[in-house]
């Protein structure tokens, strides 16, 4: 890793980055930035309004701008489940920095979402329904995914063992 690098979280939602990259920036003496608060922080609501009021596509967008304003600074940053998934994205997202995969297996991410409530793309949906978006979306999403240098596993562990695994992992770079 490279000392001006941005290290890019991405993952589905519940697999950690929020939680792990916040300690994880701590170690490293970076900023961290949750790019879906920095997101409802510029838009003056949440994500699920975002998508409400502006679709998908509107929140997107967005997101992209977002990630522009953060690429090649010396942080640790938290993206949205989907934001890798993007066109030309990944290739983006590796050319400013080092992009890490927290993985998580659907039972585990199911979980940790709990009722979903705030999750868009989960909201209202009973358990079972959660269950089958949550697979369908990591079956979409784990190409891009696997694109990053570096993929760590976050099923049964703490977020201190993860974000210390993410340090050595990183250090190794």
């Amino acid at each position: 890793m490279e000392r001006g690098d941005t290290v890019w979280l991405v993952g589905m939602m519940g697999a950690g980055k929020s939680a792990a990259g916040a300690r994880l920036a701590q170690r490293l003496g970076r900023e961290f930035v949750d790019l879906d608060a920095e997101l409802e922080r510029s838009a003056g609501r949440g994500i699920a309004e975002i998508f409400d009021a502006e679709g998908e596509e509107g929140f997107r967008a967005r997101e992209r701008a977002a990630i522009e304003s953060v690429a090649g600074k010396p942080a640790v940053v938290a993206l949205g489940g989907g934001a890798i998934a993007q066109p030309g994205m990944s290739e983006r997202l590796a050319a400013s920095g080092t992009v890490v995969y927290l993985r998580a297996r659907p039972e585990t991410l199911l979980e940790r979402v709990g009722d979903a409530a705030g999750r868009p793309l989960l909201e209202g949906l009973d358990r079972e329904q959660r269950r089958l978006r949550i697979r369908a979306l990591l079956a979409r999403r784990e190409p891009a995914y696997r694109s990053a240098r570096i993929v760590v596993d976050t099923d049964g562990r703490s977020v201190d063992e993860v974000a210390d695994s993410l340090a050595r992992e990183l250090a190794v770079e």
